[in-house]
């Protein structure tokens, strides 16, 4: 499991000394990353990506979700009410209903044979459907995890995020203390997402 360590750094000086010393510690530049403000020069650092620096992965997640679920809900209604050969629910009730004598058997007949594989083809697809759409909205959106940051990245300070192992979090911490006496500690994440 590892933790991710949040640094901020005055300037683009300052973050290739303190990569050159996380390299030297041995942790892999894949484990490093940094952002900067729009356009800024970045040349010589390892740049987070689109996943850590917006909210695509949570976004999809809860379209995923919502859109599983609204399916499912969907697809239960269509498989009842539309089925695709055969009468329909609401015609198998009527009949039911037009009877002079009915009992409740008579109305759990009238819904014995729902299309229970459109039901879950059409959650897979309100699935799909709402993980794609949240993630395009979620991808323009950017990460809450680095909100707070937004400012100093702003006036043009650089963020670094280097992700070790738990083990190692201390050891790191006091190196980058100790060797960047200009840089400002702001945190460990308890929880490293596993994508990004």
């Amino acid at each position: 499991m590892r933790r991710r360590i949040y640094w901020l750094l005055p300037d683009l000086a300052s973050a290739r000394r303190t990569m050159n010393d996380l390299l030297l510690a041995r942790i892999s530049e894949s484990h490093i990353h940094f952002v900067a403000r729009e356009n800024a020069d970045m040349s010589g650092l390892h740049a987070a990506n689109v996943l850590q620096t917006s909210d695509v992965l949570r976004s999809a997640q809860a379209g995923l979700v919502i859109g599983g679920l609204t399916g499912a809900v969907a697809g239960v209604v269509a498989a009842m009410f539309f089925p695709i050969a055969g009468e329909s629910g609401w015609a198998a009730l009527r009949a039911v209903a037009e009877m002079p004598q009915w009992g409740i058997t008579d109305v759990v007949q009238a819904f014995d044979t729902p299309q229970w594989g459109m039901a879950g083809i059409i959650a897979l697809a309100g699935g799909v459907l709402g993980a794609w759409s949240s993630s395009m909205i979620g991808i323009s959106t950017p990460s809450n995890r680095l909100r707070r940051f937004e400012g100093a990245i702003e006036q043009g300070q650089i963020l670094l995020m280097v992700d070790t192992p738990r083990s190692r979090v201390e050891e790191i911490e006091a190196l980058l203390q100790t060797s960047h006496p200009e840089a400002h500690f702001e945190g460990v994440e308890p929880d490293v997402p596993a994508f990004p």
